[in-house]
């Protein structure tokens, strides 16, 4: 009888044959897949891209419409097809545009833009801190401060207006920066959706953990809440500085000196004029906007995730 070697048994045989399978890792297909039951038909998917075209096409063309018409004169705005190009006139008009509002159409758009921000920084800070006051301390008054913050929400702002220039001019601060800044930062809404991110984002063990280690409140605010509260800032934030710059009838009380203009304002001041130039209205219609454009591109990551943030607990 002849006996035979064992076959010598690889090392990496032998990991096979002791160690167990780890199990296969899915596809990003597999982990993001939705599930039979949820998933859309093929003509609820169909209903659904032409609602999304339908309402694509319901934001852009109005401004594609606007470029458009900042190159056209104001012959060319009657006679050619509204959607598309006639004889060029962009630098016409740009040249018409400075020459109407002297050099100052920079300086309004500047001044827009310092106005929003500074409404839109202070009122932001100013909300939230109020925001997280009312939704994570007790103090007499809370549920009429509570009462008072939704009544604002639904008091139409023009109503507003009179009151605080009267207030403004017995103070002597009608035409000056602060007679737009100031009542800009107030914001009901602000205030209100801090509230709300506050009572769903900020979790009570955290702050009591704080408390312990010694941080007081303010300092609790400043390192913990703040970073907490970072996307309902950005949204706060953007709705202030947007109110800011779309506001008119504010500014059209409380500012007369050309230099401290808004851009809104200024384009009003030259369409009242007798035979505009429409072609250059438009065109500094279009340039104004541009620094919102800019904002809500570069501020769109944060925006996005502070709709949602919240909206899970747990």
């Amino acid at each position: 009888m002849t006996l035979t070697s064992p076959r010598p048994v690889d090392a990496t045989e032998t990991a096979r044959l002791v160690l167990p399978r780890r199990p296969r890792a899915r596809r990003p297909a597999e982990a993001d897949a939705v599930p039979a039951a949820l998933r859309p038909g093929p003509t609820a998917r169909t209903l659904g891209v032409i609602a999304l075209m339908i309402g694509s096409l319901y934001f852009l063309l109005p401004v594609f419409w606007l470029v458009i018409a900042s190159t056209k004169n104001n012959a060319d705005l009657t006679s050619s097809f509204g959607f598309w190009f006639a004889d060029g006139n962009l630098g016409t008009n740009y040249d018409s545009l400075m020459q109407w509002t002297q050099g100052l159409f920079w300086r309004w758009v500047l001044n827009s833009v310092v106005y929003s921000a500074a409404a839109g920084v202070a009122g932001t800070l100013l909300s939230v801190m109020a925001g997280y006051a009312i939704a994570k301390f007790d103090f007499p008054g809370k549920k009429i401060a509570v009462g008072v913050i939704l009544a604002g929400l639904l008091l139409p702002i023009a109503l507003l207006t009179v009151p605080l220039y009267l207030e403004f001019h017995a103070l002597g601060l009608t035409n000056t920066v602060w007679a737009i800044i100031v009542p800009s930062s107030v914001s009901p809404f602000g205030v209100f959706l801090g509230m709300v991110y506050a009572q769903s984002s900020v979790p009570d063990e955290l702050l009591e953990a704080a408390r312990i280690d010694g941080a007081s409140e303010v300092r609790t605010f400043f390192t913990v809440v703040l970073r907490l509260l970072a996307p309902a800032m950005v949204t706060i934030f953007l709705f202030i500085f947007v109110a800011t710059w779309n506001n008119f009838l504010l500014p059209l009380l409380m500012v007369s000196s050309p230099e401290l203009k808004p851009v809104t304002l200024g384009l009003y001041g030259m369409m009242t004029y007798f035979a505009p130039d429409k072609g250059a209205v438009m065109l500094g219609a279009l340039l104004g906007v541009l620094p919102l454009i800019v904002l809500f591109f570069g501020l769109q990551r944060f925006w996005q995730s502070g709709l949602a943030a919240g909206a899970v607990k747990g």
